[in-house]
């Protein structure tokens, strides 16, 4: 993208900050991830900041993944639902979980994936708030039985069942694990409240209530 735009890469933090599409560009994705390979989005670390900087744009968005084929059934179907994921958040974009996940990572140069899974269920308990039902609707799909349930309870169900898989998976049980320290809530909380990414979260959080998912995400 520098290349056909000029300049520095900080200068394109943010929301569609280029004017010209980026060179052609051939990757090759070897695993199941979070979608790269059909999103909108680009994370790069700034050391000197210590934040990962998002990178919201159109003119770096991929125009074709091609699939191996040679995989096992159980990759090819993990491949096919981070592809669906992809999907989705170029279209709907991110929230919390993804903004607070850049901030340790840029903190503590801590694995994004893992981050966003110790983070899924606080941050979704916080937005539980205000879209039960969607969360409940989540449940459904992910074969929990909430027919007789309200909304409210269907949330729980879904945020219980993204434990449950989390502990399966052998996702940490909280941030501790991974050397996030209370002492720099204040700036992870300061950091993650300028984050393009939050601008679409289902509600919007102050200063504190970031640090309060921080201290809920911590054991």
């Amino acid at each position: 993208m520098l290349a056909t735009n000029g300049g520095e890469i900080k200068d394109y933090e943010g929301v569609n900050k280029s004017k010209l599409p980026q060179l052609p560009l051939i990757c090759v994705n070897t695993t199941a991830g979070t979608g790269s390979e059909l999103t909108i989005f680009s994370i790069i670390t700034d050391e000197e900041r210590h934040v990962k900087m998002a990178l919201v744009e159109k003119n770096m968005t991929p125009i074709c993944a091609v699939n191996d084929g040679q995989n096992l059934i159980a990759r090819e179907n993990m491949a096919y639902a981070e592809c669906l994921a992809g999907v989705a958040f170029s279209n709907t974009s991110l929230g919390y979980v993804h903004v607070i996940a850049h901030q340790l990572g840029g903190f503590y140069d801590s694995p994004h994936g893992v981050c966003n899974a110790v983070l899924l269920p606080r941050v979704e308990k916080f937005n539980a708030k205000v879209c039960a039902n969607r969360l409940k609707d989540v449940a459904k799909f992910m074969g929990i039985e909430v027919s007789n349930m309200n909304d409210e309870e269907g949330a729980n169900a879904c945020i219980n069942a993204i434990e449950k898989l989390s502990k399966a998976v052998n996702i940490p049980t909280g941030l501790k694990e991974l050397g996030v320290k209370e002492k720099d809530f204040d700036t992870l909380a300061a950091n993650a409240l300028k984050d393009a990414c939050g601008l679409t979260n289902p509600i919007t959080a102050t200063h504190e209530e970031i640090k309060e998912i921080l201290k809920l995400s911590m054991e």
